[in-house]
């Protein structure tokens, strides 16, 4: 099969934020395929052809892109962010497993981008500077009973925990439910910040403590990072403060 398929993630907002391979794959690509806001942000040349679809859909437009490329297109399927964190890179190759056997032999590659996590972090200091993870409050493909139960081992584990997917229209109480369960094992001084639409004209930060936090500050453009017993803020005379997490995480 002549064709190709290029996995690649347009970080978080901002386009200088987009890497030169990724940059590389979109200039070589016959056919784009993804979320139609993503594809929006995009600067396409004459003769390329751009397939949008819904958020919802990740699997078909996974399948989509492999008939392309096994019918000889070059393909790029663009996400958000990086794209092998909550994005198309696992959709992709869970419709390859599934799929025809001569999806497998297709030329298939991921290139990496700046998740949503590590643009907030830098916006914020540093505050994934020890051990930290993500959890997807999505329960669209998972049951809410495993969000919580990761929550809590997360929040026992003490671990910096970046929140995705943290409130949409259709699931407004799942991040109230999550700061419920964070607030029950985490100390109500524990540094937490709602870092949205980074990267892009209408970026806000919000630094605040767990105690005090509003939940309802998060939206689908929402990324919540809250600190474990380590993380510290710095207060300045002006600015909002730094938050870092020190590389020995003592408590």
């Amino acid at each position: 099969m002549t064709g190709s398929l290029r996995i690649l993630g347009l970080g978080p907002g901002d386009p200088r934020w987009v890497t030169p391979e990724a940059s590389a794959m979109l200039d070589e690509a016959t056919d784009l395929v993804g979320y139609g806001p993503y594809l929006a942000r995009l600067e396409t040349r004459p003769g390329q052809r751009i397939h949008a679809s819904d958020n919802r859909v990740e699997l078909d437009r996974a399948r989509a892109a492999l008939d392309l490329a096994a019918g000889g297109a070059q393909v790029a399927v663009v996400s958000g962010g990086d794209p092998g964190v909550f994005a198309m890179a696992a959709a992709v190759f869970e419709a390859v497993e599934a799929g025809p056997t001569r999806w497998r032999d297709l030329d298939i590659a991921v290139s990496p981008g700046i998740s949503a996590m590590m643009a907030a972090a830098a916006r914020l200091g540093a505050p994934l500077g020890h051990d930290f993870c993500a959890v997807s409050l999505s329960d669209n493909l998972k049951p809410w009973p495993l969000i919580e139960r990761r929550l809590r081992a997360a929040a026992d584990g003490d671990f910096v925990i970046a929140l995705y997917n943290p409130a949409s229209r259709a699931r407004p109480r799942q991040v109230f439910d999550a700061f419920a369960v964070l607030r029950a094992v985490k100390e109500g001084a524990t540094p937490v910040a709602f870092a949205r639409a980074v990267g892009r004209p209408d970026e806000a930060i919000t630094v605040t403590t767990l105690a005090d936090a509003d939940p309802g500050l998060a939206d689908m453009s929402t990324l919540v990072l809250v600190g474990s017993s380590a993380t510290r803020l710095i207060v300045r005379e002006r600015g909002r403060p730094f938050l870092y997490t020190p590389r020995n995480a003592a408590p």
